[in-house]
């Protein structure tokens, strides 16, 4: 290794506290009216988010400061705990249930979601499986179909919550860190195949998520039932407009949208702070998306590139799903919005992963 550079990626970390500053803000806006009525305390969320903030950024600072080739050796300690995680997580009376998915460990508001952390244990260990066996992976029995195992085993016990969103999101990201690692596009094609018929029965199997296919592509068939959220998150960004009603005076918070602090902050930003407010957000997130990408090109080793591929794979496509949600685009997956939605597991999953990724662009030849 090389001798660490004296700073991290400042536009990275920049993009990464405007972002976070502006979802405390988002947070308290969408969630006062709810959590007044609720909690009798407007800021019983944004207390909690700056909490969760403010923990997220020191150990975003700590994690930033540890060698990221540490992460390698660590990587399947890190991966067997998670996966213990997973299981424990499921014994009724241990597991919180929450939205239908027993998903949760802890007390009350002060749990965490195991699953979030998967996304990012799974990240380490198979940038340390593709940088060490680079040369098998053009071989879909020595190198593509054990990587992919491991990770339909993680995705299956993330299933049985059940959390499609999160699980989609690891397979998604993983599958872009495989493709990179060199893996052949002729596999890919036979796996995407198998993939949506996987997924197709993946829908089918559940009611529920089937409903949510059909509101998606008619949310009007069931205005109160199954596409009463895509309904009434259109309803807050139409009115939106150029420059939005203005910072808090959305109506759509008003016990319309349910729990809009969550999922749909997205939505509520852009009815308040209009179409400039939701395109700055984007653009905030394509500067990151930039900078990682220049991290993971200039990276000094495999392991390096990959692991950086993986924490920015992860954070754009959980962007992409959840402004897809919002805007219609996609049907309703229960994935936060990196930064800004309110959560304990998510934010602090998040902040821990692009501490890794300035950690990274301190070694980057960029």
């Amino acid at each position: 290794m090389v001798k660490s550079k004296t700073s991290p990626d400042y536009i990275l970390l920049f993009a990464t506290i405007a972002l976070l500053t502006i979802g405390i803000i988002m947070v308290y806006s969408a969630s006062a009216a709810w959590a007044q009525y609720k909690f009798d305390d407007s800021f019983f969320f944004a207390k909690r988010q700056i909490f969760f903030a403010g923990a997220g950024v020191v150990a975003m600072i700590f994690i930033m400061n540890i060698e990221y080739w540490t992460w390698r050796r660590w990587s399947q300690l890190l991966l067997i705990i998670c996966f213990i995680l997973l299981i424990v997580v499921l014994i009724p009376g241990v597991g919180l249930v929450r939205g239908g998915a027993r998903s949760w460990l802890g007390v009350g508001a002060f749990s965490i979601q195991p699953s979030e952390f998967m996304k990012l244990a799974m990240i380490a260990f198979l940038a340390k499986y593709l940088s060490e066996n680079q040369k098998k992976i053009t071989s879909f029995k020595k190198g593509l179909l054990p990587s992919l195992s491991l990770v339909l085993v993680a995705f299956g016990m993330i299933m049985l919550q059940p959390d499609l969103g999160t699980g989609a999101v690891m397979v998604g990201t993983c599958v872009i860190m495989i493709f990179v690692a060199g893996a052949r596009i002729s596999h890919f094609m036979g796996l995407a195949l198998v993939g949506v018929i996987g997924l197709v029965g993946l829908i089918i199997s559940a009611p529920y998520r089937m409903k949510r296919i059909t509101s998606f592509l008619d949310p009007w068939s069931d205005p109160l039932g199954s596409g009463f959220q895509i309904i009434q998150s259109l309803y807050a960004i139409g009115p939106g407009g150029l420059l939005g009603l203005g910072l808090g005076e959305s109506r759509q918070k008003y016990f319309y949208l349910p729990e809009p602090q969550t999922d749909f902050i997205f939505a509520i930003l852009s009815e308040e702070l209009g179409f400039l407010g939701g395109a700055f957000v984007i653009f905030l997130f394509g500067i990151m998306l930039w900078r990682g990408i220049r991290i993971a090109l200039g990276a000094q080793d495999l392991f390096g590139s990959l692991l950086a591929v993986g924490i920015i794979g992860m954070v754009a496509i959980q962007v992409m799903i959840n402004i897809g949600v919002v805007t219609g685009l996609m049907p309703v997956t229960g994935i936060t919005l990196p930064f800004l939605s309110y959560g304990g597991s998510s934010l602090t999953l998040m902040l821990v992963a692009i501490g890794v990724l300035l950690n990274i662009s301190r070694y980057s030849r960029i």
